[in-house]
């Protein structure tokens, strides 16, 4: 898994966390041919709603710019054919000007639904997420910051039971935590699930960015795999509020994964 542990923070915090992103860095992620991804992609685009669009909205811009760091990577971009098999990453369209989300071409989502996200404003959109005060309350700025040209980056994780990439929840009913009390073999069963999100400039006279999400998704025990990460998500999880748990989907996991964590040689 292309995720750096250390981002794993203790005392967990659900803040921002963009980093500014060096000259030159990667946006997109070759999409392997017949790999899982592409799969589950697949299967989403055949039950629809993977490409949504605020009417009026014109995408032209947006697909210019992609296509320019797609190039500027080294990677090969048809504008002809689907968006959402062009990179791992899926695409949504940050609007500067109001703060939304006119475009999501979403295959993959984290337990959320993207037509409910369609069109509304960065508040409206961040409304379910736990102990969000401060994402909130520096809602203008950050847009500012993700639709002011430069390119940025940011990480999110969590625990899941389920190996699946798409985790829409209408597609897809939540996978049910391991029904066993033995720590280990209960980790056994869990994955480690990480986004790198990422925004650059469409450009082109908007006020427009480009944001790509990656999912990735790795066994719990083999990304886990020293005593320094076991300590650093010992502390993260240990450090999690009640709302920030249960927003996560974690209350029932807490405490078996914290177990397993103790009785690591």
């Amino acid at each position: 898994m292309d995720f750096d542990f250390d981002l794993v923070a203790a005392p967990f915090r659900m803040q921002p966390g963009l980093r500014k992103l060096a000259p030159g860095a990667r946006h997109f992620t070759p999409l392997h041919p017949g790999g899982v991804i592409e799969q589950e992609k697949r299967l989403a685009m055949a039950a629809g709603g993977t490409r949504l669009t605020v009417p009026g909205f014109d995408l032209t811009p947006a697909l210019a710019a992609i296509a320019g760091q797609a190039r500027a990577e080294g990677l090969a971009f048809d504008e002809r054919a689907p968006l959402e098999l062009a990179f791992e990453e899926d695409i949504a369209i940050l609007e500067g000007d109001r703060g939304t989300l006119p475009f999501l071409g979403v295959s993959l989502p984290s337990r959320w639904a993207p037509e409910d996200k369609l069109g509304l404003d960065f508040a409206a959109v961040h409304a379910p997420v736990a102990d969000a005060a401060m994402l909130l309350a520096g809602r203008e700025h950050l847009v500012r910051l993700a639709t002011g040209g430069e390119h940025w980056e940011r990480h999110v994780w969590t625990i899941s039971p389920s190996p699946r990439h798409d985790q829409h929840p209408r597609r897809h009913a939540r996978t049910l935590w391991p029904d066993t009390v033995d720590p280990a073999d209960f980790a056994r069963q869990c994955w480690f699930r990480a986004e790198r999100q990422t925004f650059f400039p469409v450009g082109r006279g908007t006020r427009q960015a480009v944001f790509t999400i990656r999912v990735m998704l790795a066994p719990l025990q083999a990304v886990v795999d020293t005593p320094a990460k076991a300590e650093r998500l010992h502390a993260s999880l240990t450090s999690m509020t009640d709302a920030v748990l249960q927003y996560k989907g974690l209350q029932p996991a807490r405490d078996r994964v914290l177990a397993w964590l103790d009785g690591r040689p």
